[in-house]
């Protein structure tokens, strides 16, 4: 006798996912590797276990207030490391003309480093201070009647340079960048 074929139907092939398992598992693959190159990415600056040592000359402060003002302050440092500001941070980038001391506090409160320099350094040196400006949180401008022609500053911390010295900057960078102010990282 023939056999009569089978009215049994295989259950679907369960290999295949649904469509949007594939689109879920793929989105997170793509956000895993975003993840990734924005990790790499960021500045190692960033970093607190970045394993910066502090420059030798760096100078400490204690700053006790960091009261938002509405006026100007008479800042104990020149340029300052803290206290007392305005109510507006300073975009961190780099100036071409002195920028207002009570804005740039603000943005030491928030963890950013200010790069001073002479009006008159050369005019090289002032595009090689100009460069650190690339990075987050940094600000660079002259800063009239400085007693040495580059001076570094965080909020509690200061080192006073001779010249342009791009690794003791870096270190300086490194060591106190987002680490000593009460905001750190906050948008500067």
């Amino acid at each position: 006798m023939p056999q009569r074929p089978s009215t049994t139907r295989k259950a679907p092939s369960t290999s295949r996912s649904a469509p949007w398992k594939r689109w879920v598992i793929g989105g997170l693959g793509v956000a895993a590797v975003g993840l990734l190159v924005w990790a790499v990415s960021r500045d190692v600056t960033a970093n607190p276990q970045s394993g910066f040592t502090p420059p030798d000359g760096v100078e400490t402060f204690v700053v006790e207030s960091y009261d938002h003002i509405a006026g100007p302050v008479d800042y104990p440092q020149d340029p300052p490391v803290g206290g007392p500001h305005d109510s507006n941070a300073l975009a961190c980038a780099a100036y071409d003309t002195p920028v207002r001391s009570e804005n740039a506090v603000h943005s030491l409160e928030h963890g950013a480093v200010w790069i001073t320099y002479q009006p008159e350094l050369d005019t090289s040196a002032v595009e090689d201070l100009k460069r650190y400006a690339r990075q987050s949180e940094i600000l660079v401008s002259p800063y009239p009647g400085l007693d040495s022609p580059v001076v570094l500053s965080t909020w509690g911390t200061q080192l006073r340079l001779q010249s342009v010295d791009d690794e003791v900057i870096r270190q300086f960078i490194g060591s106190f960048k987002n680490q000593t102010a009460p905001e750190n990282a906050a948008a500067c």
